[in-house]
């Protein structure tokens, strides 16, 4: 079975960058272990500030971090990762996600499994695949605002008692006005998070879409709709108590922008696995599937 879509390796390792799950002095003995696994190859291992304070060791900011390092660690789980992700998207650095609960979608790296995996690192035993990400634009009076998220984008009301009203459009052209508890657009990869949820499709995250998913609709003729990748889709909102949520993590008004539009980010997240990690095993795991 073809499970990925690229032989991509890394070109060096000389230094390798690591960003933890805040305030979990768990993780203190697993830095660690993954500081002593790299000094065995001779790599040098950083930590930025924030998890350095947590870890009790010498920091450098978070940007030094990124353009040092030949790949990242995400230590704690997939909400770790994700942010890792975002903020380190414009250096297009490889990010190894290690977790410290229960498997993830995205970390399938076990604690107890460290020094094996980073000893298939140097012998070249894994594979990198790149993610799809969502290029987001902030628009008002002219200007752009630009970020980025990894899973989804959510519009969503803020009063129970409310309803969020958002039309979407394609090259100027309404194609749909959604009205209910809110909207999802999600990456493939984000399709297993709030979007399966809502009732949207679980789609192969090395796919190429952009998914919209309503939530709770008004109508029941609305259904999620999987559009191709060239696709650029503006968003308006008709009331004035809607939010735009990003992975989860950060969250604006929709009142503060004229519109916002989404598209596919220019660049991907290249997240570090196991070579025989396997989509449909996790799947299995996670929503029980194949499971009577």
């Amino acid at each position: 079975m073809k499970i990925t879509d690229t032989n991509e390796k890394l070109k060096q390792i000389k230094c390798v960058g690591l960003m933890s799950k805040p305030n979990d002095t768990n993780l203190i003995s697993h830095y660690e272990e993954i500081k002593q696994a790299l000094l065995k190859y001779e790599v040098e291992l950083i930590v930025e500030s924030k998890s350095a304070k947590l870890l009790g060791c010498d920091s450098v900011s978070f940007e030094e971090m990124c353009r040092r390092s030949d790949f990242l660690i995400a230590l704690g789980g997939d909400g770790t990762l994700i942010s890792l992700c975002r903020r380190s998207f414009e250096y297009e650095k490889p990010i190894l996600g290690i977790y410290a609960g229960n498997l993830g979608f995205l970390t399938d790296i076990k604690f107890t499994e460290i020094q094996s995996f980073i000893d298939k690192i140097f012998n070249e035993d894994y594979r990198i695949d790149t993610r799809m990400m969502l290029e987001v634009s902030l628009h008002i009076d002219g200007a752009i605002q630009n970020i980025v998220a990894f899973n989804d984008i959510v519009f969503s009301r803020t009063k129970l008692s409310g309803m969020a009203n958002i039309e979407a459009y394609i090259d100027g052209e309404l194609i749909n006005s959604y009205y209910g508890d809110g909207l999802i657009v999600s990456t493939p990869t984000g399709s297993t998070a709030y979007n399966v949820s809502a009732g949207g499709p679980v789609v192969y995250p090395l796919t190429k879409a952009l998914i919209l998913t309503p939530v709770c609709p008004h109508s029941l003729t609305q259904r999620p709709l999987v559009l191709p990748v060239n696709f650029e889709v503006e968003f308006k909102s008709l009331d004035e108590d809607t939010v735009i949520i990003v992975d989860g993590q950060d969250t604006y008004k929709m009142i503060d922008f004229d519109y916002v539009s989404i598209k596919i980010a220019s660049n991907g997240a290249k997240l570090i696995h196991r070579v025989d990690r396997n989509y449909f095993e996790v799947l299995k795991e996670k929503l029980h599937w194949g499971q009577k």
